[in-house]
């Protein structure tokens, strides 16, 4: 199955550079761009793409903004932020808003391409490391999260693990249970949480203190 790719970019240069490195894959095809974050909601809509590469910084409609609006559509892509800045709190943002994972655009071509199939499959989770260090920057008093405390003991072990970035895979030999027990596990986390993905459930277990993100 070949994944459809939708970018959104302010930049001509960058839209253009991102486009040949995902048309050279045969399993992904760029299907629409967008110059700010107005222009992408009527390209996705016609497009139906599977991922939006969106940077975070635009005019008119901001990538978080446009995240937002996203996400509240019927069947929404995955979004995969791209930013210049490790550290922009406009990520943090944008992850918090829906989106499911951040690049930089300074990340190697092969790097790219895997992580867009990585947030197609939404079974890793990007930069776990990022992810805990802007959490951490952003922390304040733990925030009430519905559901957290429903948890069962081994599905707090599975976020747990989450929050370091295991895969399905690699969370089950960790545990010594099989890969469909811990897609059970996983699906029960997001059900109890709210959250639309693994991204969404780990930001939720820094938010409630749940896992320290220190």
């Amino acid at each position: 199955m070949t994944l459809r790719v939708v970018i959104a970019d302010d930049e001509d240069l960058v839209r253009a550079g991102l486009r040949i490195i995902i048309d050279a894959e045969p399993d992904l095809a760029v299907v629409g761009e967008a110059s700010d974050g107005a222009a992408v909601l009527p390209v996705v809509r016609r497009e139906r793409p599977d991922v939006v590469l969106m940077d975070v910084r635009m005019p008119a409609l901001d990538g978080i903004q446009a995240t937002e609006r996203l996400l509240a559509l019927d069947d929404p892509p995955k979004v995969l932020v791209v930013t210049t800045f490790e550290n922009d709190d406009y990520v943090y943002d944008a992850l918090r808003a829906g989106a499911s994972g951040f690049l930089l655009k300074r990340t190697r071509p092969d790097d790219l391409v895997q992580a867009v199939r990585l947030v197609a499959a939404g079974e890793s989770l990007l930069f776990p490391a990022a992810i805990r260090s802007l959490a951490g920057r952003r922390r304040g008093a733990p925030a009430r999260v519905p559901g957290i405390d429903r948890l069962t003991g081994r599905e707090g072990d599975v976020l747990r693990l989450m929050t370091r970035g295991l895969s399905n895979h690699e969370i089950a030999a960790e545990l010594v249970v099989s890969q469909e027990t811990v897609k059970t596990h996983v699906g029960n986390v997001l059900a109890k949480l709210g959250a639309r993905d693994r991204t969404q459930a780990v930001i939720a277990a820094y938010e409630s203190g749940f896992v320290s993100p220190r």
